[in-house]
């Protein structure tokens, strides 16, 4: 038998992880009534433990032959890896003592005594992890009962189960300096303090009966510097030669792992997993310009982990028939794990049944990987049946009316440069703005949504199934927004918004209302924590029928003299928070788009608004991961957002918004984007942001976020007022304005009320020592 006859007769299907809320996210509602006191540790726990349970079966059903375990979480898999690893915060370290659990959510969420961990965006996706705070007093101690408790689950149901960690150089690398800790501190000095716990992690996993652990190091995809490839080669060589350990797979995905490749292949690890998807297919080459993996194992991702499309499994046999002759065992598996997918497109009963053979979700995506698996191990002609039907899905696709329209194509052509520009530079529009507007110094706003009642959810419920008529949902709405309206106007916020009662999803909303685009109901994927999202799916080409948002925007203005923001989902972040289409350039979709934007926000100011805010919170989210390939990204996002705004008088006053991400790499597209305010995520970061802007010489108006509302504290007065001192530090006052991180949506009326008048009322105080 050939080294590649043996590799292929070895393969076996594997993931990295998966969905973890459940069909109809029981971990959600769990985890909730966990923290509103109606369910207690233990019904909790077991929930947690039924989840995991019923996907390992699922898994198995699937053909999976090994399973993952460690990647579900009851928030976030980097604040597990935090726990593991000892490093709780010195603010949250009586919590965790005095209660783990409770603890864990206090790091996560915060309370009102302490604030929680900064949180950002797990790379590119739209998912976000609980930043680790580290420092030169660091004390790392090894706590691996989570990992070993659902290995040993999963081993007494009697699967072959795989732990899946973070590794410790991308953990270390997403890491940042605690608060108090000099800002130059560089987490990954601490790795030498950190393996003899990761070390112990792995003996006590051996120990419970793990073959293999995986590492994943998802920060070796980027850009790196030769210190922490260095860094990198150090961790695994040392880790290597553990003689206390199980087989080590060092995983990486998103992107091509390029000169990190070939430091892991001489890493004395047992195997490595690399995405051989998109821009991670390069690998490929990669792999082959270092010799293989002689003597190792090869865990290859060629089902995208991240999309909803079907996989071309013709095409990734070929892919899987090169590879095999590159490492000693060959294994098949999605790019990544499959958390950032919905779990089953069975649920989706509203699909029309020719679309939804195009699509695939985890559960779907498990089948594919165990199908190609099955295919390289025992031959095509075991799957002639599903390659058969597969080309005709494919070709269904290629061929459907539904993903072109000649007429936005054409529209799309004809674009020129000025149409992506406004012809008045920000110096002459500032001041036709503020003689319109009329607003004092340092102007308070909110970003947009407020909270989606109980009452409000039940009323869309009952419009779905028909038990309360369009007319009785339309006066629930109307209602809304007039108490929404009444309470900002009594708070004295100088610049309202309507709530967006009406919404479900600041992108869905949009996609419902667009032609081309396709909503599901029951694919919710974890954007954070207990937040779920519906991402639509951008199946054709984009139109918009009639207005959107104009209605409710005009009716809300009309009930106040106060300045109303009309809101719009900006072009990029419809593109990051949807599965994107992958049959061309994502500069072509956005471009589709942004044209369809551009009419809803021609018909907004037709209507009289005066200040309309295009959100563009996933800019820096979708920025690629490598240097390389950012400048063509960025020229053709921040065209998308101007073509939406270019055409707008220059008294109308243009905002933007984004959130949770590190956005000092993007200051000058940013700057590009020409939007005349920009609110941003600070609060959790300290002001960060306003030291970047004012370094790079932001000429436009900001707003960083004075109240962070991804947690439930209420921050007093006093505090908002020292975050907006902060702020004037860097910001000067005349183009300052003071608001929340982000909408309010995922907040409880109490906590909004106290928050917003204590945000008023600090921005008054500072306000007069102006």
């Amino acid at each position: 038998m050939t080294a590649t006859s043996a590799a292929a007769a070895a393969a076996r299907a594997t993931v990295y992880g998966y969905p973890r809320q459940g069909h109809h996210r029981e971990l959600k509602k769990a985890v909730e009534g966990y923290w509103k006191g109606r369910v207690g540790a233990g019904t909790l726990r077991e929930t947690a433990a039924m989840l995991r349970a019923a996907n390992w079966r699922q898994l198995a059903d699937a053909g999976i032959d090994e399973v993952p375990t460690g990647d579900f979480s009851f928030y976030d898999h980097v604040l597990d890896t935090s726990v593991m690893v000892g490093a709780v915060p010195d603010r949250h370290r009586a919590a965790v003592d005095a209660d783990a659990l409770d603890g864990y959510f206090a790091m996560a969420r915060g309370t009102q005594e302490a604030a929680p961990l900064e949180m950002t965006k797990w790379f590119d996706t739209n998912y976000h992890y609980l930043v680790p705070e580290l420092g030169p007093d660091t004390v790392f101690t090894a706590n691996a009962a989570k990992q070993v408790a659902e290995l040993s689950e999963a081993v007494a149901l009697g699967h072959t189960a795989r732990p899946v960690l973070v590794g410790p150089v991308t953990y270390l690398l997403l890491a940042k300096p605690a608060p108090g800790v000099a800002p130059d501190f560089e987490p990954l000095t601490l790795l030498d303090r950190l393996l003899p716990v990761y070390a112990e992690v792995l003996a006590d996993l051996r120990a419970a009966g793990a073959a293999w652990v995986q590492l994943d190091e998802p920060a070796l995809v980027q850009d790196r510097t030769a210190a922490e490839l260095n860094a990198a080669a150090r961790a695994y060589r040392d880790l290597g030669a553990l003689t206390d350990r199980p087989r080590l797979l060092v995983a990486s995905y998103f992107d091509r792992l390029g000169e990190a490749l070939s430091v892991l292949a001489k890493a004395p690890v047992d195997g490595l997993a690399l995405d051989f998807t998109g821009p991670a297919a390069a690998n490929l080459d990669d792999l082959a310009a270092v010799g293989g993996l002689p003597g190792k194992r090869l865990v290859a991702g060629v089902v995208d982990g991240r999309n909803v499309w079907i996989n071309d499994l013709a095409a990734s046999l070929s892919r899987l028939g090169t590879l095999l002759g590159f490492a000693d065992r060959v294994d098949v598996a999605a790019s990544c794990s499959l958390l950032h997918v919905p779990l089953d497109t069975t649920a989706e009963r509203d699909i029309d049944p020719q679309i939804a053979r195009w699509l695939a979700f985890a559960r779907q995506k498990a089948t594919e990987v165990a199908t190609l698996a099955r295919g390289i191990a025992q031959g095509t002609g075991t799957i002639a049946a599903q390659l058969a039907a597969n080309r005709a899905d494919l070709a269904s696709r290629a061929t459907s009316t539904l993903t072109r329209d000649p007429a936005v194509r054409a529209r799309a052509e004809a674009v020129t440069d000025a149409d992506a520009r406004r012809p008045e530079p920000y110096a002459e529009r500032a001041p036709a703005q503020r003689a319109r507007l009329r607003l004092p110094a340092l102007p308070t706003t909110t970003i947009g949504s407020f909270p989606q009642t109980s009452e409000l959810r039940t009323a869309r419920a009952d419009l779905r199934a028909g038990t309360l008529d369009t007319a009785g949902y339309e006066q629930r709405i109307a209602a809304e927004i007039q108490d929404v309206i009444s309470f900002q106007e009594k708070t004295g916020i100088d610049v309202l918004v309507h709530g967006e009662p009406e919404r479900n999803d600041m992108v869905q909303y949009f996609a419902e209302q667009l032609t081309g685009y396709l909503a599901t109901r029951h694919g919710w994927v974890q954007s954070y924590g207990t937040r779920y999202v519906r991402p639509p799916i951008l199946a054709g080409d984009i139109s918009r029928p009639e207005p959107m948002t104009v209605r409710w925007t005009t009716y809300a203005q009309s009930l106040t003299d106060r300045p109303v923001k009309g809101m719009l989902t900006g072009p990029v972040t419809m593109l990051a928070w949807s599965f994107v289409r992958d049959d061309q350039p994502l500069a072509d979709t956005a471009r589709h788009v942004a044209l369809a934007l551009r009419d809803e926000v021609s018909d907004l100011e037709a209507a009289g608004t005066p200040v309309i805010q295009v959100d563009e919170p996933a800019l820096r989210e979708t920025l690629p991961l490598r240097t390389a390939d950012r400048p063509s990204y960025l020229a053709w996002a921040t065209e998308a957002f101007r073509l939406t705004t270019g055409g707008v008088r220059a008294d109308t006053q243009i905002h933007t918004h984004m959130c949770y991400a590190e956005f000092g790499d993007i200051l000058p597209a940013i700057d590009d984007l020409d939007a005349d305010v920009i609110s941003l995520e600070a609060a959790r970061s300290h002001m960060q942001v306003a030291t970047e802007l004012a370094d790079a010489h932001y000429p436009r108006e900001v707003g960083p976020g004075v109240y962070d509302i991804h947690s439930p504290r209420v921050p007093g007065p006093d505090e908002t007022a020292t975050l907006l001192r902060t702020a004037l530090a860097a910001i000067p006052a005349d183009r300052l304005w003071a608001n929340p991180d982000c909408g309010l949506k995922t907040r409880a009326w109490p906590e909004v009320r106290a928050s917003l008048e204590h945000l008023v009322a600090a921005a008054q105080e500072v306000r007069s020592t102006l």
